[in-house]
Protein backbone atom coordinates (compact mmCIF):
# COMPACT_ATOMS: atom_id res chain seq x y z
CA UNK A 1 0.00 0.00 0.00
CA UNK A 2 1.56 3.42 -0.89
CA UNK A 3 1.75 6.06 1.46
CA UNK A 4 0.76 9.76 0.20
CA UNK A 5 0.66 12.87 2.01
CA UNK A 6 -3.37 13.73 2.35
CA UNK A 7 -4.71 16.58 0.10
CA UNK A 8 -6.60 19.07 2.52
CA UNK A 9 -8.57 21.89 1.53
CA UNK A 10 -9.65 24.57 4.28
CA UNK A 11 -12.71 26.72 3.07
CA UNK A 12 -12.33 30.31 5.04
CA UNK A 13 -8.93 32.20 5.26
CA UNK A 14 -10.05 34.22 8.59
CA UNK A 15 -8.52 33.68 12.04
CA UNK A 16 -9.92 29.99 11.98
CA UNK A 17 -8.71 28.89 8.53
CA UNK A 18 -5.57 30.20 8.60
CA UNK A 19 -4.34 29.18 11.97
CA UNK A 20 -6.45 25.66 10.94
CA UNK A 21 -3.92 26.09 7.58
CA UNK A 22 -1.02 26.70 9.34
CA UNK A 23 -1.38 23.77 11.88
CA UNK A 24 -2.26 21.32 9.21
CA UNK A 25 0.69 22.43 7.02
CA UNK A 26 3.27 21.92 10.13
CA UNK A 27 1.72 18.57 10.69
CA UNK A 28 3.22 17.96 6.73
CA UNK A 29 -0.45 17.68 4.96
CA UNK A 30 -0.60 19.30 1.58
CA UNK A 31 -3.02 21.81 2.41
CA UNK A 32 -4.52 24.58 0.29
CA UNK A 33 -6.54 27.85 1.43
CA UNK A 34 -9.41 29.16 -0.28
CA UNK A 35 -11.07 32.46 0.16
CA UNK A 36 -13.27 34.25 -2.19
CA UNK A 37 -11.39 37.47 -0.74
CA UNK A 38 -8.32 38.56 -2.33
CA UNK A 39 -6.42 38.82 1.16
CA UNK A 40 -6.80 37.29 4.45
CA UNK A 41 -8.90 38.25 7.10
CA UNK A 42 -11.20 40.61 5.20
CA UNK A 43 -14.80 39.90 6.70
CA UNK A 44 -14.69 39.23 10.82
CA UNK A 45 -11.28 39.07 10.97
CA UNK A 46 -11.12 42.84 9.92
CA UNK A 47 -11.73 45.51 12.55
CA UNK A 48 -12.26 43.18 15.50
CA UNK A 49 -11.82 44.72 18.98
CA UNK A 50 -8.28 43.34 19.33
CA UNK A 51 -9.06 41.84 23.44
CA UNK A 52 -7.36 37.74 23.02
CA UNK A 53 -9.16 37.63 26.43
CA UNK A 54 -10.37 34.82 28.36
CA UNK A 55 -11.51 37.29 31.03
CA UNK A 56 -14.15 37.69 28.56
CA UNK A 57 -15.29 34.05 28.07
CA UNK A 58 -18.43 34.04 30.11
CA UNK A 59 -21.02 32.67 27.28
CA UNK A 60 -24.51 34.79 27.03
CA UNK A 61 -26.95 32.24 27.82
CA UNK A 62 -29.05 33.38 30.71
CA UNK A 63 -32.33 34.76 31.16
CA UNK A 64 -31.00 38.49 31.95
CA UNK A 65 -29.80 38.33 28.13
CA UNK A 66 -33.02 37.82 27.13
CA UNK A 67 -35.03 40.07 29.33
CA UNK A 68 -32.11 42.34 28.25
CA UNK A 69 -33.03 41.71 24.83
CA UNK A 70 -36.80 42.12 24.88
CA UNK A 71 -36.35 45.71 26.45
CA UNK A 72 -33.85 46.87 24.11
CA UNK A 73 -35.69 46.25 20.86
CA UNK A 74 -36.76 49.16 20.31
CA UNK A 75 -33.86 51.18 20.72
CA UNK A 76 -31.33 51.31 18.05
CA UNK A 77 -28.11 52.38 20.05
CA UNK A 78 -28.79 49.69 22.57
CA UNK A 79 -25.51 47.00 23.61
CA UNK A 80 -28.02 44.28 22.37
CA UNK A 81 -30.53 44.55 19.67
CA UNK A 82 -32.98 42.15 18.25
CA UNK A 83 -34.33 42.73 15.09
CA UNK A 84 -38.76 42.45 15.52
CA UNK A 85 -38.56 41.02 12.16
CA UNK A 86 -39.21 37.40 12.30
CA UNK A 87 -37.45 34.37 10.41
CA UNK A 88 -37.07 30.87 10.97
CA UNK A 89 -33.14 30.81 11.46
CA UNK A 90 -33.64 33.48 13.87
CA UNK A 91 -36.26 31.47 16.10
CA UNK A 92 -34.67 28.37 15.86
CA UNK A 93 -31.33 29.80 17.33
CA UNK A 94 -33.19 31.91 19.91
CA UNK A 95 -35.32 28.73 20.94
CA UNK A 96 -31.10 26.86 21.33
CA UNK A 97 -30.18 29.61 22.72
CA UNK A 98 -32.68 29.16 25.78
CA UNK A 99 -32.63 25.80 25.83
CA UNK A 100 -28.59 25.87 26.91
CA UNK A 101 -28.72 28.26 29.87
CA UNK A 102 -28.45 25.43 31.93
CA UNK A 103 -24.97 24.88 30.72
CA UNK A 104 -24.12 28.44 31.31
CA UNK A 105 -21.79 27.12 33.65
CA UNK A 106 -19.94 23.90 32.36
CA UNK A 107 -19.52 26.25 28.71
CA UNK A 108 -18.15 29.16 30.44
CA UNK A 109 -15.36 27.02 32.52
CA UNK A 110 -14.61 24.79 29.36
CA UNK A 111 -14.53 28.52 27.27
CA UNK A 112 -12.50 29.78 29.95
CA UNK A 113 -9.67 26.34 29.73
CA UNK A 114 -9.98 26.57 25.80
CA UNK A 115 -8.70 30.24 25.64
CA UNK A 116 -6.20 29.93 28.29
CA UNK A 117 -4.68 27.32 25.92
CA UNK A 118 -5.51 29.55 22.94
CA UNK A 119 -3.05 32.10 24.31
CA UNK A 120 0.25 29.35 23.93
CA UNK A 121 -0.48 28.63 21.00
CA UNK A 122 -0.55 32.19 19.38
CA UNK A 123 2.29 33.30 21.25
CA UNK A 124 4.45 30.55 20.02
CA UNK A 125 3.17 31.18 16.39
CA UNK A 126 3.86 34.61 16.38
CA UNK A 127 7.36 33.94 18.33
CA UNK A 128 8.52 31.07 15.50
CA UNK A 129 7.52 32.96 12.34
CA UNK A 130 8.28 36.85 13.44
CA UNK A 131 5.11 38.23 13.36
CA UNK A 132 4.38 41.67 14.39
CA UNK A 133 0.73 42.44 15.41
CA UNK A 134 0.67 45.27 17.47
CA UNK A 135 0.49 43.24 20.75
CA UNK A 136 0.28 44.87 24.07
CA UNK A 137 0.69 42.37 26.79
CA UNK A 138 -1.11 44.79 29.11
CA UNK A 139 -3.82 42.56 30.97
CA UNK A 140 -7.08 43.60 30.46
CA UNK A 141 -9.41 45.53 32.95
CA UNK A 142 -13.56 45.75 33.14
CA UNK A 143 -14.64 48.74 34.53
CA UNK A 144 -18.04 48.99 36.86
CA UNK A 145 -19.98 52.14 37.65
CA UNK A 146 -21.84 51.22 40.93
CA UNK A 147 -21.75 48.66 43.55
CA UNK A 148 -24.40 46.22 42.12
CA UNK A 149 -22.13 45.40 38.80
CA UNK A 150 -19.38 44.92 40.70
CA UNK A 151 -20.80 42.63 42.98
CA UNK A 152 -22.48 40.52 39.65
CA UNK A 153 -18.75 41.00 37.67
CA UNK A 154 -17.19 39.27 41.14
CA UNK A 155 -19.98 36.13 40.71
CA UNK A 156 -18.26 35.97 37.50
CA UNK A 157 -14.82 36.18 38.71
CA UNK A 158 -15.51 32.98 41.09
CA UNK A 159 -16.97 31.27 37.83
CA UNK A 160 -14.08 32.05 36.11
CA UNK A 161 -11.67 30.92 38.20
CA UNK A 162 -13.17 27.55 38.01
CA UNK A 163 -11.77 27.37 34.52
CA UNK A 164 -8.59 28.23 35.67
CA UNK A 165 -8.07 31.95 35.61
CA UNK A 166 -7.20 35.02 38.06
CA UNK A 167 -8.55 38.52 37.87
CA UNK A 168 -7.97 40.84 40.06
CA UNK A 169 -10.17 43.07 41.90
CA UNK A 170 -9.47 46.70 41.69
CA UNK A 171 -10.32 50.04 43.34
CA UNK A 172 -11.09 53.24 41.79
CA UNK A 173 -7.64 54.87 42.93
CA UNK A 174 -5.97 51.24 41.18
CA UNK A 175 -7.61 51.64 38.21
CA UNK A 176 -6.66 55.19 38.24
CA UNK A 177 -2.96 53.86 38.91
CA UNK A 178 -3.58 51.17 36.15
CA UNK A 179 -4.51 53.34 33.27
CA UNK A 180 -4.23 57.08 34.19
CA UNK A 181 -6.67 58.60 31.13
CA UNK A 182 -9.78 56.71 32.10
CA UNK A 183 -12.04 59.27 33.31
CA UNK A 184 -15.78 58.75 34.63
CA UNK A 185 -17.95 57.58 36.83
CA UNK A 186 -16.40 53.81 38.59
CA UNK A 187 -16.75 52.21 41.27
CA UNK A 188 -13.93 49.62 40.63
CA UNK A 189 -13.26 46.58 38.58
CA UNK A 190 -11.41 43.34 37.55
CA UNK A 191 -8.11 43.38 36.19
CA UNK A 192 -6.37 40.31 34.68
CA UNK A 193 -2.84 40.71 33.71
CA UNK A 194 -2.17 37.94 31.48
CA UNK A 195 -4.73 39.21 29.09
CA UNK A 196 -3.48 40.71 25.91
CA UNK A 197 -4.31 42.27 23.08
CA UNK A 198 -3.48 43.06 19.05
CA UNK A 199 -4.20 43.69 15.76
CA UNK A 200 -6.11 40.50 14.38
CA UNK A 201 -6.22 41.53 10.51
CA UNK A 202 -2.39 42.30 10.95
CA UNK A 203 -2.00 38.86 12.52
CA UNK A 204 -3.95 36.80 10.32
CA UNK A 205 -1.92 38.53 7.21
CA UNK A 206 1.23 37.86 8.36
CA UNK A 207 0.06 34.13 8.88
CA UNK A 208 -1.18 33.90 5.39
CA UNK A 209 2.68 34.42 4.53
CA UNK A 210 3.91 31.71 6.89
CA UNK A 211 1.58 29.72 5.50
CA UNK A 212 2.78 30.20 1.83
CA UNK A 213 6.62 29.78 2.66
CA UNK A 214 5.83 26.49 3.69
CA UNK A 215 4.02 25.19 0.86
CA UNK A 216 0.35 26.15 1.72
CA UNK A 217 -1.45 26.67 -1.95
CA UNK A 218 -2.99 30.10 -1.35
CA UNK A 219 -6.40 30.39 -2.94
CA UNK A 220 -7.37 33.69 -2.81
CA UNK A 221 -9.61 35.70 -4.37
CA UNK A 222 -11.61 32.21 -5.23
CA UNK A 223 -15.24 31.10 -3.91
CA UNK A 224 -16.03 27.68 -3.25
CA UNK A 225 -19.45 27.22 -4.72
CA UNK A 226 -19.79 23.28 -4.43
CA UNK A 227 -18.52 20.72 -1.88
CA UNK A 228 -19.42 17.25 -3.12
CA UNK A 229 -18.78 13.74 -1.69
CA UNK A 230 -17.90 11.72 -5.28
CA UNK A 231 -17.06 8.32 -2.77
CA UNK A 232 -13.32 8.12 -2.93
CA UNK A 233 -12.51 12.40 -2.39
CA UNK A 234 -14.27 15.28 -1.87
CA UNK A 235 -14.45 17.48 -5.04
CA UNK A 236 -14.69 21.20 -4.67
CA UNK A 237 -15.94 22.91 -7.26
CA UNK A 238 -14.64 26.81 -7.76
CA UNK A 239 -14.53 29.79 -9.72
CA UNK A 240 -12.04 33.35 -9.34
CA UNK A 241 -14.53 35.92 -7.72
CA UNK A 242 -14.38 38.32 -9.71
CA UNK A 243 -14.69 38.10 -13.48
CA UNK A 244 -17.20 38.23 -16.60
CA UNK A 245 -17.53 34.49 -17.41
CA UNK A 246 -15.17 33.14 -14.71
CA UNK A 247 -14.12 29.35 -15.41
CA UNK A 248 -14.89 26.71 -13.28
CA UNK A 249 -12.51 24.50 -11.83
CA UNK A 250 -13.47 20.83 -10.09
CA UNK A 251 -10.40 19.18 -7.76
CA UNK A 252 -10.28 16.42 -5.85
CA UNK A 253 -9.53 16.65 -2.25
CA UNK A 254 -9.27 13.63 0.74
CA UNK A 255 -10.25 15.89 3.66
CA UNK A 256 -12.15 19.29 3.82
CA UNK A 257 -12.56 21.61 6.61
CA UNK A 258 -14.99 24.42 6.91
CA UNK A 259 -13.78 27.42 8.58
CA UNK A 260 -15.97 29.78 6.92
CA UNK A 261 -17.26 31.79 9.80
CA UNK A 262 -21.16 32.93 8.44
CA UNK A 263 -20.87 31.07 5.27
CA UNK A 264 -20.55 27.57 6.98
CA UNK A 265 -23.78 27.19 7.72
CA UNK A 266 -24.77 27.13 4.02
CA UNK A 267 -21.88 24.97 2.93
CA UNK A 268 -22.72 22.23 5.86
CA UNK A 269 -26.43 22.28 4.72
CA UNK A 270 -24.87 21.14 1.16
CA UNK A 271 -22.87 18.21 2.84
CA UNK A 272 -26.00 16.83 4.99
CA UNK A 273 -24.73 18.44 8.26
CA UNK A 274 -26.79 21.07 10.93
CA UNK A 275 -24.91 23.73 11.99
CA UNK A 276 -27.18 26.77 13.37
CA UNK A 277 -24.78 29.62 13.12
CA UNK A 278 -26.35 33.08 13.51
CA UNK A 279 -24.67 36.46 12.09
CA UNK A 280 -24.71 38.54 14.41
CA UNK A 281 -23.09 41.80 13.72
CA UNK A 282 -20.51 43.24 15.63
CA UNK A 283 -19.51 47.06 15.04
CA UNK A 284 -16.03 48.81 16.00
CA UNK A 285 -14.84 52.21 15.31
CA UNK A 286 -11.11 52.71 14.92
CA UNK A 287 -9.90 56.53 16.23
CA UNK A 288 -6.78 57.45 14.46
CA UNK A 289 -4.39 59.32 16.79
CA UNK A 290 -2.32 61.70 14.34
CA UNK A 291 -1.01 64.15 16.82
CA UNK A 292 0.96 63.53 20.21
CA UNK A 293 -1.42 65.18 22.57
CA UNK A 294 -4.00 62.58 21.00
CA UNK A 295 -2.08 59.67 21.66
CA UNK A 296 -1.24 61.13 25.50
CA UNK A 297 -4.84 60.93 26.02
CA UNK A 298 -6.05 57.95 24.93
CA UNK A 299 -5.44 54.81 27.38
CA UNK A 300 -2.61 51.46 26.57
CA UNK A 301 -4.63 49.43 28.82
CA UNK A 302 -7.55 47.33 27.20
CA UNK A 303 -10.50 48.28 28.84
CA UNK A 304 -14.18 46.17 29.18
CA UNK A 305 -16.75 48.16 29.87
CA UNK A 306 -19.81 45.64 30.81
CA UNK A 307 -22.63 47.92 31.20
CA UNK A 308 -22.19 49.09 27.73
CA UNK A 309 -20.92 46.30 26.44
CA UNK A 310 -17.57 48.11 24.88
CA UNK A 311 -13.97 46.83 24.71
CA UNK A 312 -11.45 48.60 23.65
CA UNK A 313 -7.47 48.25 22.19
CA UNK A 314 -4.73 50.30 21.81
CA UNK A 315 -3.28 49.10 18.25
CA UNK A 316 -0.18 51.19 18.09
CA UNK A 317 0.67 54.28 19.12
CA UNK A 318 -1.29 56.19 16.39
CA UNK A 319 -4.34 53.53 16.92
CA UNK A 320 -7.09 53.20 18.99
CA UNK A 321 -9.86 50.41 18.35
CA UNK A 322 -13.36 50.56 20.35
CA UNK A 323 -15.85 47.83 19.24
CA UNK A 324 -18.82 46.43 20.79
CA UNK A 325 -23.02 45.76 20.55
CA UNK A 326 -24.55 42.42 19.24
CA UNK A 327 -27.25 43.15 16.60
CA UNK A 328 -29.86 40.26 15.67
CA UNK A 329 -30.88 41.20 11.90
CA UNK A 330 -30.04 38.84 9.32
CA UNK A 331 -27.05 38.94 7.04
CA UNK A 332 -26.95 42.77 6.96
CA UNK A 333 -24.08 44.31 6.57
CA UNK A 334 -25.06 47.80 7.01
CA UNK A 335 -23.26 50.49 9.09
CA UNK A 336 -25.72 52.25 11.38
CA UNK A 337 -24.77 55.93 12.44
CA UNK A 338 -27.33 55.13 15.15
CA UNK A 339 -24.89 52.23 16.52
CA UNK A 340 -21.84 54.25 15.77
CA UNK A 341 -22.92 56.72 17.60
CA UNK A 342 -22.80 55.96 20.93
CA UNK A 343 -19.36 54.26 20.76
CA UNK A 344 -18.07 57.70 19.76
CA UNK A 345 -19.83 59.56 22.91
CA UNK A 346 -18.51 56.85 25.14
CA UNK A 347 -14.81 57.77 23.84
CA UNK A 348 -15.69 61.28 24.40
CA UNK A 349 -16.92 60.63 27.98
CA UNK A 350 -14.18 58.63 29.48
CA UNK A 351 -11.21 60.33 27.13
CA UNK A 352 -12.28 64.07 27.13
CA UNK A 353 -8.81 64.79 25.41
CA UNK A 354 -8.39 62.50 22.57
CA UNK A 355 -9.83 63.60 19.38
CA UNK A 356 -12.48 61.57 17.42
CA UNK A 357 -12.05 63.66 14.27
CA UNK A 358 -10.50 60.44 12.63
CA UNK A 359 -12.24 57.74 13.04
CA UNK A 360 -13.32 54.68 10.78
CA UNK A 361 -16.14 52.92 11.30
CA UNK A 362 -16.65 49.05 10.60
CA UNK A 363 -19.39 46.13 10.75
CA UNK A 364 -18.73 42.42 10.80
CA UNK A 365 -20.80 39.27 11.06
CA UNK A 366 -19.81 37.35 14.02
CA UNK A 367 -20.84 33.63 13.70
CA UNK A 368 -22.81 32.05 16.48
CA UNK A 369 -23.69 29.17 17.85
CA UNK A 370 -26.59 29.25 20.18
CA UNK A 371 -24.68 27.49 22.96
CA UNK A 372 -21.80 30.04 22.54
CA UNK A 373 -19.40 26.93 21.80
CA UNK A 374 -17.33 26.78 18.76
CA UNK A 375 -18.41 23.83 17.01
CA UNK A 376 -15.05 22.12 16.14
CA UNK A 377 -14.84 18.22 14.62
CA UNK A 378 -16.07 15.82 12.18
CA UNK A 379 -19.21 16.02 10.15
CA UNK A 380 -21.22 13.08 9.33
CA UNK A 381 -18.95 12.40 6.34
CA UNK A 382 -15.71 10.91 7.72
CA UNK A 383 -13.40 13.54 5.12
CA UNK A 384 -15.70 17.00 6.78
CA UNK A 385 -14.24 18.69 9.42
CA UNK A 386 -15.45 22.08 11.06
CA UNK A 387 -13.81 24.89 12.92
CA UNK A 388 -15.96 27.58 12.91
CA UNK A 389 -18.96 29.51 15.28
CA UNK A 390 -16.81 31.24 17.20
CA UNK A 391 -19.04 34.30 17.81
CA UNK A 392 -17.19 36.79 19.67
CA UNK A 393 -14.14 34.89 20.48
CA UNK A 394 -12.73 34.04 17.18
CA UNK A 395 -9.53 35.98 17.65
CA UNK A 396 -9.75 34.90 21.46
CA UNK A 397 -10.15 31.20 21.15
CA UNK A 398 -9.00 30.13 17.33
CA UNK A 399 -5.44 29.05 18.25
CA UNK A 400 -6.60 26.32 20.27
CA UNK A 401 -9.02 24.94 18.30
CA UNK A 402 -6.90 25.43 15.14
CA UNK A 403 -4.49 22.85 16.81
CA UNK A 404 -7.68 20.56 18.02
CA UNK A 405 -9.13 19.62 14.58
CA UNK A 406 -5.90 19.94 12.31
CA UNK A 407 -5.18 17.07 15.65
CA UNK A 408 -8.08 15.26 14.24
CA UNK A 409 -7.53 15.75 10.63
CA UNK A 410 -4.28 15.01 10.75
CA UNK A 411 -4.83 11.02 12.53
CA UNK A 412 -4.07 8.76 9.77
CA UNK A 413 -3.43 11.15 7.24
CA UNK A 414 -0.82 9.45 5.39
CA UNK A 415 -1.90 6.45 4.38
CA UNK A 416 -3.95 5.89 1.14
Amino acid sequence: MNKHTAKVAVIGAGITGTTTAYNLVKRGLDVTLFDKNPYPAMETSFANGGQLSASNAEVWNNWSTIFKGIKWMFSPGAPLLVSPTPSWHKMSWMAEFAAAIPRYEDNTISTVRLAIEARGHLKRMAEEEGIDFDCEDRGILHFYRNKAEFATAARVTDLLKKGGLERQAVTREEISSLEPALQGEIYGGFYTPSDFTGDIHKFTNELGKACERHGVDMRLGTDVFNIANDGSSMLIASRPAKGDAPEVTREAFDKVVICAGVLSRQLAQGLGDRLNIYPVKGYSITVNLPEAADQDAAPWMSLLDDNAKIVTSRLGATRFRVAGTAEFNGSNRDISWKRIEPMIDWCRRHFPGMSTRQCVPWAGLRPMMPNMIPHVGRGKNPRVFYNTGHGHLGWTLSAATADAVSALVAAGSNVH
